[in-house]
């Protein structure tokens, strides 16, 4: 068997650092490693219409940001398929099939969709698409016979729906589909990394990001006014590592040659927060540690990022090459499950054959 990746944003701002930590840096990593026979990155932009759809030009605007960051942290069109959701009719079609097998109470009860439609306020009143996404994200999944999902924690409920749906499809019409496996961050850090408020989730809406794309001058006016140790007022006093959002942010990021190049009195990150525990290390110094390493991480990238943004044709170019290959890939899929569904009444030789010789004999 293949071993093919699936994995996507929804195209509703610039991607952040988040966004980095907990996928985009995995997705070039296995893209790179060349060990996966077929990868593919969808801009989900169909499923953030479920919760967006009065403002469509917020989508519009912000696939070009996501496929910009993209090309910038490393994804290469050569290597992966980048391609639009909503360029793929087929995951449409396919969304629709999948609805027969599975019951309107196992999608309310799926624990990722609680939570969204709690955070959205959507209690009284969900919109049917929305409460159906885990549905096309399966057809999302499947129509790339996706072995492997790079995804967060939170999206655990979200693979085991799909699950379900391949087993109860292959049960029903035949051994079709394929079963995918979960792929989770390697540290806590990275499955869920806090905003630079201390909440624990980083949001668009709650401007506690930093973005792949934010200048120089904007990362270090976050970093330093990041949430840390409220007790930890004077450097003197013992500091707390718990919620420290600085110290989870430096477990994300910084690496041996980080410390050797910017504090080599410390061994690595355990030997500061061992000084930090203890007392006498400011959070000042640490921040600035702190922004010197995610300097160096997002530098690059903000350069990269500059290259690609002049030529915005190009890109679109890639995308949509990305979106002819993957919509040729889920075609195959879907005749595929077509032919097993047995609706695949004009391609079926045997079964007009039949029907007119049904229709004959009677006629006689």
């Amino acid at each position: 068997m293949k071993k093919i990746i699936l994995t996507g944003d929804r195209p509703t701002g610039r991607l952040h650092v988040g966004h980095y930590v907990g996928s985009l840096r995995r997705r070039v990593e296995l893209q790179n490693r060349g060990e996966f026979d077929e990868i593919y990155i969808m801009i989900a932009d169909a499923q953030a219409l479920t919760d967006n759809v009065d403002n469509p030009e917020k989508i519009r605007q912000n696939i070009i940001e996501v496929a910009l960051d993209w090309l910038a942290v490393g994804l290469d069109p050569a290597k992966s398929c980048l391609f639009v959701q909503s360029a793929v009719p087929e995951l449409t079609e396919m969304t629709f099939f999948y609805l027969n097998l599975v019951t309107v109470a196992r999608l309310q009860r799926n624990p990722t969709v609680k939570a969204e439609i709690q955070l959205r306020n959507f209690e009284a009143s969900i919109p049917a698409g929305f409460l159906i996404y885990p549905v096309s994200q399966a057809a999302d999944i499947t129509a790339f016979k996706a072995t492997v999902v790079p995804v967060g924690e939170d999206q655990e409920p979200m693979i085991e729906q799909t699950r379900e749906i391949v087993r109860k499809f292959n049960d029903i019409y035949g051994e079709v589909l394929v079963e995918p496996s979960i792929l989770l961050p390697d540290s806590k850090a990275e499955m869920r990394l806090p905003g630079t408020d201390g909440k624990a989730k980083m949001s668009k809406s709650l401007g506690n990001c930093i973005y792949l794309s934010d200048s120089e001058d904007e990362v270090k006016k976050k970093v330093m006014s990041m949430y840390t140790d409220p007790d930890h007022i004077k450097v003197s006093d013992p500091g707390k590592l718990e919620g420290n959002t600085v110290f989870t942010y430096l477990e994300a990021f910084s690496t041996g040659e980080h410390f050797r190049k910017y504090l080599p009195e410390y061994a690595d990150l355990d030997a500061l927060k061992e000084h930090y525990t203890r007392g006498g290390l400011g959070d000042v110094k640490v921040k600035k540690f702190l922004n010197a390493v995610l300097e160096d991480t997002l530098r690059p990238i903000r350069e990269r990022r500059k290259e690609f943004a002049k030529d915005i044709p190009a890109i679109y170019r890639v995308l949509e090459e990305g979106s002819r290959k993957a919509r040729a890939k889920a075609a195959e899929t879907l005749g595929e499950m077509k032919n097993a569904m047995q609706i695949n009444y004009f391609a079926d030789e045997e079964l007009i054959r039949s029907q007119a010789e049904r229709f004959k004999s009677e006629a006689e």
